[in-house]
C-alpha cells in the first residue's frame, strides 16, 4: 500500500535536517535530547515507574522499572532501546515501556546498556544479559514473577533480544517465554543485499548510510559482523529458542532482515508470529497517538505478551 500520508508528512518535515551519517555521534544525542519534549508521549495507566542501578559486565548499569496497576506478581518483560547501538536512551523509548506495561500487565524493565563509539560489540549485549539475569535472579524484589519473563526490543534493541535469547538458551537461563523482535537487525552481514534494502534505503527515515555508520560505530572490525551475538541470524542453530512475534514495516530497508529471521525461527520450530506493518517505515512504534498502525501494533504485541506469559 502507498506510504502513510502522515508517515510522508513526518519525512517531509524532517528533510531538511542533515542525515544521521553525516554528523559526529554527539551531535545526533544532542539532537536527540533537544527534541525529547516534542516527541509523542504515552498516557498509559502504570503504578510506577522507578530507576536503579545494578551491576552489569563493567560496573553498574541503570535500569527503568515499569510496573502494572493491580496485584502482582506480574510477569516480566526486559526490553533494549534501538538507536542503532549508538544513540537513544531510556528517555527516547520511555512510551512504547508504559504502553507495553499497562497494555501487557507486565512489569518492564528497560536497560541502559552501553552504547558505541565509547562501549564497541561486545559491550552491548554483555550488558543486557548480565541484566535479564539479574532481573530473573530478582525478579521477587521487582514485583514479577521469574517463570513468566519475556525479551523484547526495536530495531538494535531487537538484535539484543534476539541474541539474548540464543545465549540464555546456551548458556543455562534464564528460561524466557517468548522473544518480541520490533523491526529488528538480526544479520549485519547480509541485510545490505535484500530487497527492501534496495528499496526503502533512501527516502524512508533509515538510510543504508545511516545503517553504514551505525555499523562502522558499533562493531570493532568488519569481521564482527559474522559473529552471532552481532548478527543472531548467523547462529548455528535456532531450535529451542522462545516463542517469537517479529513486527515489520513495510518501508523499512530492514523488513526482509527481520522477515528471514522470523522464517528462520519457524524453520527451526520456534513458534512464531509475524506481522508487517503496511503504509509504515522505521521506527514507527514511536508514534504512539499519531499513527493508527502505532496503536494497532502496540495492542498485538500486549495481547501476545500477554498469552506467551499466562
Amino acid at each position: 500500500m502507498p506510504l502513510d500520508p502522515k508517515v510522508a508528512a513526518a519525512l517531509a518535515q524532517s528533510a531538511a535536517l542533515p542525515p544521521i551519517s553525516t554528523l559526529p555521534v554527539e551531535a545526533v544525542r544532542r539532537g536527540i535530547a533537544a527534541q525529547l519534549h516534542l516527541m509523542p508521549r504515552s498516557v498509559a495507566p502504570v503504578a510506577s515507574v522507578t530507576e536503579r542501578s545494578i551491576p552489569g559486565p563493567a560496573g553498574d548499569l541503570t535500569i527503568r522499572v515499569y510496573t502494572p496497576q493491580g496485584e502482582g506478581p506480574f510477569p516480566v518483560v526486559v526490553f533494549f532501546h534501538g538507536g542503532g547501538w549508538t544513540i537513544c536512551t531510556l528517555d527516547t523509548h520511555d512510551p512504547q515501556c508504559r504502553e507495553l506495561c499497562a497494555g501487557a500487565g507486565a512489569v518492564v524493565v528497560s536497560v541502559d546498556y552501553r552504547l558505541a563509539p565509547e562501549f564497541p560489540f561486545p559491550a552491548a549485549p554483555e550488558d543486557c544479559l548480565a541484566a535479564t539475569r539479574w532481573v530473573a535472579s530478582h525478579a521477587a524484589e521487582l514485583g514479577g514473577d521469574p517463570q513468566r519473563m519475556a525479551v523484547a526490543g526495536d530495531s538494535a534493541g531487537g538484535n539484543l533480544a534476539a541474541v539474548v535469547a540464543l545465549r540464555s538458551r546456551d548458556e543455562g537461563g534464564p528460561a524466557l517465554r517468548g522473544q518480541l523482535l520490533i523491526y529488528p537487525s538480526t544479520d549485519l552481514l547480509g541485510s545490505a543485499e535484500t530487497e527492501s534494502y534496495r528499496e526503502n534505503g533512501q527516502g524512508y527515515g533509515l538510510s543504508r548510510e545511516d545503517m553504514a555508520w551505525f555499523r562502522g560505530h558499533y562493531l570493532p572490525t568488519p569481521e564482527h559482523a559474522g559473529h552471532p551475538d552481532a548478527s543472531p541470524a548467523r547462529a548455528k542453530s535456532h531450535a529451542g529458542l522462545p516463542p517469537a512475534l517479529v513486527v515489520t514495516a513495510e518501508y523499512d530497508p530492514l523488513r526482509d532482515d527481520g522477515e528471514a529471521y522470523a522464517r528462520t525461527l519457524e524453520r527451526a520450530g520456534v513458534p512464531v508470529q509475524l506481522t508487517r506493518y503496511d503504509g509504515m517505515n522505521h521506527g514507527f512504534l514511536g508514534g504512539i497517538g499519531v499513527y493508527e498502525q502505532t496503536g494497532a501494533a502496540l495492542d498485538e504485541m500486549s495481547a501476545w505478551l500477554r498469552r506467551v506469559l499466562a
